[in-house]
């Protein structure tokens, strides 16, 4: 399994074809016309292949961007995360998180002015337990409240990305065509639900099956990551021998 991290603009068509593929695969609700437009909002995809014969397969993705904005007097530099999907024969691969922190360390160098922030979306419990996975502190959380200054970035960004479709006494973004993940995808098993993060995602997005996506905030910096997140962030080439740069 390898990793590729690939500007949005220089992506093959049968690339973006496979990647809608993958999305339609997967989810409800799935519109060639919001999928290229949400794409085209974008300025990075790292794509998850695998080599089966003489053919690469494409077996996950997730696309971001990185941009800046001004808040409180001050330049915040903000990631996005938007579409990520893993098929789930690659479940048990750790590539695409390794490849999405030490992808995020290396285009950091481009934006060095004020702090990064991880601006997640989350209408799935598997998406939001990434959080304290990769990250010591973020918002919202089951066992702080969130500071009334945190609280106000991520109001800010939410409105300044998604407009009317946030709804600021919840924190969720409610989409007009949500994608739905599939009947067999959905839902949250009842064994997960002793993780007290995932209990708290859904009591906090209740309507997460109907594609509502809970907002979450998290500052990308080595001192936020736990463990795991440091030894990808320290490693001695930013990014991991399987993912190359196009």
């Amino acid at each position: 399994m390898k990793a590729q991290l690939v500007r949005i603009d220089r992506l093959l068509p049968t690339q973006r074809e496979a990647m809608y593929a993958l999305l339609n695969t997967h989810f409800e609700g799935v519109r060639r016309d919001v999928f290229n437009h949400d794409l085209a909002q974008k300025n990075w995809v790292i794509l998850l292949e695998e080599s089966q014969g003489d053919s690469t397969v494409l077996k996950g993705f997730s696309t971001f961007l990185i941009y800046e904005r001004e808040f409180a007097g001050e330049i915040v530099n903000v990631v996005y995360s938007g579409d990520t999907i893993v098929d789930p024969s690659a479940w048990s691969s750790s590539v695409l998180s390794r490849a999405w922190i030490s992808a995020i360390n290396q285009l950091r160098r481009q934006y060095k002015n004020g702090k990064l922030y991880w601006l997640l979306i989350c209408s799935g419990y598997r998406t939001y337990r990434f959080l304290p996975v990769f990250c010591q502190e973020f918002f919202p959380c089951y066992d702080r409240a969130t500071p009334p200054d945190i609280q106000k970035l991520i109001d800010y960004l939410a409105i300044d990305r998604f407009g009317s479709l946030y709804n600021q006494t919840t924190g969720i973004v409610s989409f007009p065509h949500p994608y739905k993940l599939n009947h067999d995808l959905s839902g949250i098993p009842a064994e997960r639900l002793i993780d007290r993060h995932i209990q708290f995602f859904e009591q906090q997005n209740p309507d997460h099956v109907l594609g509502d996506n809970l907002v979450c905030l998290a500052e990308v910096v080595e001192t936020n990551l736990t463990p795991a997140g440091r030894r990808i962030w320290r490693s001695e080439s930013l990014l991991p021998e399987s993912l190359t740069l196009a």
